[in-house]
């Protein structure tokens, strides 16, 4: 997987202020970082769901070992 690097960010940067112009670029990088916020929100979310999920399981399966061993 290709890295990226402080020189191709500043290349991407330097395009969006001539492509967005300076007085639009400030209120673009509030959207996307709100865009970029929201979306670490959710996965979150799901990464706890996911592992509340595994931690409930499991002591069942804990039991069911523990009684099939008696």
């Amino acid at each position: 997987m290709p890295t990226i690097g402080w020189f191709e960010i500043l290349i991407v940067v330097a395009i969006a202020i001539v492509v967005l112009g300076p007085k639009d670029f400030p209120i673009m990088l509030k959207k996307v970082g709100s865009w970029i916020g929201t979306a670490k929100k959710y996965i979150n979310n799901i990464q706890n769901e996911v592992s509340n999920i595994d931690i409930d399981e499991n002591p069942k399966e804990i039991k069911k070992d523990k009684k099939d061993e008696s």
